[in-house]
């Protein structure tokens, strides 16, 4: 059941945000570079991380090294995670034989002439891919300005694929009616994501553990159609999923075995993680799965220090 949150807190570890009012929807300049084959879209409202400290002791735990080689490449080209980020996007999509891409998008206000002018002294040349100037950066990555207030930025081919989305060579986001719909209905959260229905259906059997092999859950594999999942800190800690599948029956019982999953988990769980079991509810509403963690900060920085927690998220 927990192992629901081991890949959704590792991804968020590079940024968590409070609920704030406003939330993280994606920007104009960024929709067009999401390609259409699409797994992952995770989006951060970046500005409003320090104010909590569960926040910051999660992102401390749990950044995994892919992640602080994104926020170490941006620093180290005169980007600023802290002073000049507003939002912060990843986009994980599928590129055939060459398996899954992800880049990330930063959105915020640059002092784009003082990055370039760094990446001058230090004779890095801009690579031309069409009309897009790319530049290389740290830790084997590449940069491209979208417009004075997004930045594009991962490895070469990935950055290019998303370029090809955004000059029409391939289809984008716009043409993939499932995502565009699971993010229509989150994007206002302060922290939020999407997963496309094969990144779900890995997740669950990865949480279901030897639950997976059961011949429940290869019925109702294929009914599972994707994810959706939004998280915020203005109270503590509060986790809210949708695992959306085709029909009431496939939920239901999609909720059955995750029920039995947590009380196998509770038999052999510490005090302590026995009440963040306690705090995990687990239902399904018509056609979705639905999984909600609330936890005030003292309660969730004590599960933090557990080895249910370190399983859950390494």
């Amino acid at each position: 059941m927990m192992g629901f949150l081991r890949k959704w807190l590792m991804v968020l570890g590079l940024g968590l945000a409070t609920g704030a009012a406003m939330g993280a929807p994606l920007g104009s300049s960024v929709r067009p570079v999401i390609p259409a084959e699409v797994q992952q879209i995770i989006c951060v409202d970046y500005r409003a991380l320090k104010n909590s400290e569960s926040a910051q002791a999660l992102k401390s735990q749990v950044l995994p090294d892919s992640l602080k080689q994104f926020e170490n490449a941006l620093k180290a080209s005169g980007v600023s995670t802290e002073r000049d980020v507003d939002e912060l996007t990843f986009i994980s999509y599928r590129q055939g034989k060459q398996g899954i891409r992800t880049v990330g998008v930063a959105q915020g206000v640059f002092r784009t002439k003082t990055v370039l002018g760094k990446l001058r002294l230090q004779k890095i040349r801009r690579m031309k891919y069409r009309d897009a100037d790319i530049y290389p950066m740290a830790e084997g990555m590449e940069m491209t300005f979208l417009d004075d207030s997004t930045l594009l930025f991962g490895d070469g081919l990935s950055v290019r694929g998303s370029l090809d989305a955004r000059d029409g060579y391939i289809t984008t986001l716009d043409s993939n009616p499932d995502i565009s719909n699971l993010v229509g209905d989150v994007e206002g959260g302060s922290v939020w994501s999407v997963l496309d229905q094969q990144g779900t259906q890995n997740v669950l059997a990865s949480a279901l553990g030897d639950a997976s092999r059961l011949a429940d859950y290869e019925t109702v594999k294929k009914r599972i159609l994707g994810s959706r999942y939004t998280m915020n800190f203005a109270n503590g800690v509060n986790f809210d999923l949708d695992v959306i599948t085709s029909d009431s029956l496939t939920a239901a019982t999609l909720s059955s075995l995750l029920k039995a999953g947590m009380l196998y988990k509770k038999m052999t769980a510490t005090p302590v993680e026995k009440a963040a079991l306690e705090d995990v509810s687990v239902d399904s509403d018509s056609s979705k799965l639905q999984m909600h963690f609330k936890a005030d900060d003292k309660q969730f920085q004590a599960f933090m220090h557990t080895s249910l927690f370190a399983a859950v998220s390494r």
